[in-house]
């Protein structure tokens, strides 16, 4: 079995999904070392111990180990996985758009895992000479025991395991509906918009409207649209090269969706418990009614998941794959209330296993769960079907999928 190497310490998030993909690889066989980038010369140290030529990879997300980080490469500039024959599979779990300048720098020997459909047909198009791997979307954890201490500015944060209950039933558990993700106030972007004058102000609005008005739609098959309307021979290379440069349009439309629907929620008077950064610049008439957290680590926002009864998802953008929160949700026992696309609507049943909104209508779902929340017998069922469908949707199986994968290269 080829002996792999995974990494955290850089974002939290990701290092955890590592751990999670670590336990299940080192079940199936595969010696795994986990590579703690906040310390890099004793990993390094160790890392090259554990690596065996010939039988050794790299499986990392968004470049982690691929960016030029002076413990991986020499004096020339050569990455130490070129030196040494490693093949790099790298999960990107964000749109390509966002990494141009990482794929002028990729290891020799690279290859890319795509969490969304999308994503996997824009690498096609636009960097055709990236070796693509097998679809790989993002999984869930249900949270079984506390796997480590989590620590914030030096100060610990303990979870209790006796409070650890991905069974908890939906009429023990003290929160409404929760979302475990950040915000920040599409103002914030404003000045890329309105940058470059009075016209490219009104062209980057239409396109923003025209997105969250019909939000089916993906950023980069607007932006072409948009873009053939007042340039008719564009070409591929000016496509791509405008395409790297409008992910602040991904990023404004992200937010002010993900606000829209929260804002939809507390002034329909539901109460919403949300954990991350900068909830506080959401403007909505019944602030008293969004309850405002800390920014958690994932452990603790699974914990917090355990005790609600409805967990939200926004998906960011996502019109080809799933975002790990809907899996998430599922795995731990409380009702998955999310919107959609055309992957998802191959798995999610509204009403039976999940809570399907449209993005455009915010309105309409915050409506439907003032009765539903009353209902706990049909939010427990809805709940049940969520974690059977979930099983076939957490890390160890996708870990599984890789490894036979991986295996026949």
């Amino acid at each position: 079995m080829k002996k792999i190497i995974l990494f955290e310490g850089d974002i939290e998030t990701q290092g955890y999904f590592s751990i999670q993909m670590k336990k299940e690889l080192e079940r199936l066989g595969h010696p795994v070392y986990l590579y703690d980038l906040k310390s890099p010369w004793k990993s390094s140290m160790e890392m090259l111990a554990f690596i065996e030529r010939g039988n050794t990879i790299v499986l990392s997300f968004n470049f982690h180990g691929m960016c030029m980080e002076p413990q991986f490469v020499d004096e020339n500039g050569t990455y130490i996985w070129d030196a040494l024959g490693i093949t790099c599979y790298n999960i990107l779990a964000d749109h390509p758009y966002y990494y141009y300048e990482r794929f002028k720098n990729c290891p020799k020997n690279y290859v890319q895992l795509s969490i969304d459909k999308g994503h996997e047909a824009f690498m096609k198009r636009f960097f055709p000479e990236v070796k693509m791997g097998p679809f790989l979307p993002l999984g869930g954890t249900m949270l079984t025991g506390v796997l480590k201490t989590s620590e914030k500015d030096g100060i610990p944060c303990f979870l209790s395991d006796s409070g650890v209950n991905a069974q908890r039933p939906i009429s023990e558990r003290g929160i409404d509906v929760v979302f475990t993700g950040n915000y920040a106030s599409p103002a914030r972007f404003e000045k890329y918009i309105t940058r470059l004058g009075e016209e490219y102000t009104q062209f980057y609005y239409e396109m923003i409207h025209d997105l969250l008005s019909q939000p089916h739609q993906t950023v980069e098959e607007v932006v072409e649209r948009y873009l053939r309307r007042e340039i008719l021979e564009v070409s591929e290379a000016e496509l791509k090269e405008t395409m790297q440069n409008i992910t602040f349009i991904d990023l404004y439309i992200r937010y002010h969706a993900r606000g829209q629907v929260v804002r939809a929620l507390v002034d329909e008077g539901i109460k919403v418990h949300v954990f991350g950064d900068k909830w506080d610049e959401l403007e909505c008439e019944h602030p008293e009614n969004l309850i405002n957290g800390d920014s958690l680590y994932s452990e603790e926002c699974l914990y917090q998941i355990q005790n609600s009864k409805i967990s939200l998802n926004v998906l960011p953008w996502f019109r080809g794959g799933p975002h790990d929160r809907i899996f998430n949700t599922m795995l731990n026992g409380a009702v998955c209330l999310t919107d959609s696309n055309p992957y998802l609507d191959e798995l999610l049943v509204d009403g039976e296993n999940c809570l399907v909104f449209s993005l455009d209508k915010p309105e309409e779902m915050a409506e439907r769960l003032i009765s539903l929340l009353s209902d706990t017998r049909r939010l427990q069922e809805i709940a049940d079907a969520g974690i059977m469908l979930a099983q076939e949707h957490t890390w160890a199986k996708r870990m599984q999928e890789f490894s036979r994968w991986v295996e026949k290269q």
